[in-house]
Formats: C-alpha cells, structure tokens, sequence
C-alpha cells in the first residue's frame, strides 16, 4: 500500500479507532476479572476466559496502534511513509487466540454436563482456529487479489459448520437452561452469529463495491475494530449477565 493511496482523515481515522479499543479492552478485561466476585465458583473460569479474550485484544491493538503510528507520520497537513510497512498480522495473532476462547466463554457459561463441554469445546474451538488459519492467507495478501478471495471462501466452510453448532447442536441445551437466563444465552449465541457474520462482509466488500486509493484499507481496519468491539466487549457484558443470573438462581434453590 503506498502512502499516496491513504490521506490524512482516513489515516486519522484508523489511528483514533485503534486508541478507542485500546482502552475498551483495558477497560473490559479489568470490569471482566473483578466481576469474578460477583458470580459462583461454578463461573468464575467463564469470566477468567472472557477477561482474557479482552486482554489479548487489548495487547494486539496496542501493537496495531503503535505499528500504525509507525508507518506513516504527518508533514506540513500531507501524509509522509516512514518506511515501516504495517504489520496486520497481529489482529490474526489476535483472532487465533481469542475466537475459540470466544466459543468456549459461551459453553462453560451455560454449564453443561462436564462430557459435553469437553466435546463441544474441542470442535467448536479446532473449527474457529481453523477458520482463522485458511483466512490469514487472504488477509495478508496485498489488496483485492484471488488469493483473498479463495482462502475467504475457504475459511467459510468451518464458519458455516459452526453457525450450524450453535443453532443444531446448542438448541437443546440453551432450551434446558434457568427461565432467568435463557434469554440471555439465546442472546449470546445470536449475537455471535450476526457479528461473526461481520467480518466476511467486510472481508469481501471490496470485491463487491468499487473501492479506490485508501478506502479499502480503512473500511478493512475500522470494520474488523467495530465487529471486534461487539463479538468481545458487549458479547463478554451478556456472558457476566448470564452468569450473574445463573448463580443467583442456584443460591436461590439451594437457600
């Protein structure tokens, strides 16, 4: 990507988004931990995880912002490369870890039976590390190219076999969970679903709309901050909720 292909404001843009997720992960991962007090013994690993997905995110966008800073500089209102090419790499970094802690956050909140936990976190979370691994090709290829385009569809097979998981395989157990936290589970699991769906749009959008100089970049960079935001702060503020209300309801039926 050459410098004349960004201007200031999208520069601008990215920099300022990278800074506001820096902060909601920071923020979101200390909220997470603390909030273990608050629930029982039986979810205290669920909000460990979900804190730690936050802070993984919050260290890879601290990288992101610093390796954006890094690439271009301002000089007299114009926009002047540095040299150092920016390194994308650590929001696929990012995404191998966290998307199967992202899956397996949403199990063990539900707290199925220990064999079934077992089962479903294994390939729930060997499919989402797969599909982050058949993206990452496409991801770090240079511009709209048939690289990104095949390796994307290809990372769509384990995606679909997961939305598949979740509604197919998880309805049952969702059906069996407390009246008070039922809905919040079905929640969780649509919300996953519609904000994973996020990120191929905007994996794909510079394939179906005509994108020219910095937009595609900047689309590419403020789309994947935004959907990340969702799928792990606000995704990780309905798996406290559940959990709050969980332990609630089991103190209330053992009291």
């Amino acid at each position: 990507m050459n410098v004349q292909d960004i201007s200031v404001g999208q520069y601008e843009l990215v920099m300022y988004v990278f800074s506001f997720c820096v902060s909601a992960f920071a923020a979101a991962s200390l909220f997470f931990w603390f909030g273990r007090s608050q629930v029982s013994k039986h979810y205290k690993t669920a909000m460990t995880i979900t804190g730690l997905v936050t802070f993984i995110a919050f260290y890879n966008y601290w990288r992101l912002y610093d390796s954006w800073v890094a690439t271009y500089h301002i000089v007299n209102g114009a926009l002047a490369a540095t040299g150092v090419p920016f390194d994308n790499i650590y929001r696929d970094s990012d995404w191998l870890l966290t998307v199967p802690l992202l899956l397996i956050e949403l199990i063990l909140v539900m707290r199925l039976p220990r064999s079934e936990t077992v089962s479903r976190s294994w390939t729930l979370g060997v499919a989402a590390a797969l599909m982050i691994v058949l993206g990452i090709p496409g991801g770090v290829s240079d511009g709209v190219n048939s690289t990104r385009l095949i390796f994307g569809v290809l990372s769509m097979i384990p995606f679909l076999y997961i939305v598949y998981s979740l509604y197919a395989g998880l309805g049952e157990s969702i059906e069996r969970q407390p009246d008070s936290a039922r809905g919040l589970v079905r929640l969780a699991r649509n919300l996953t679903v519609v904000t994973w769906f996020f990120y191929p749009i905007v994996y794909f959008l510079p394939f179906v709309l005509p994108m020219s100089g910095g937009t595609p970049t900047t689309v590419v960079q403020v789309g994947y901050a935004i959907a990340d935001i969702t799928a792990k702060v606000v995704f990780g503020l309905l798996i406290y909720q559940i959990a709050v209300r969980k332990s609630e309801a089991e103190e209330g039926r053992n009291a």
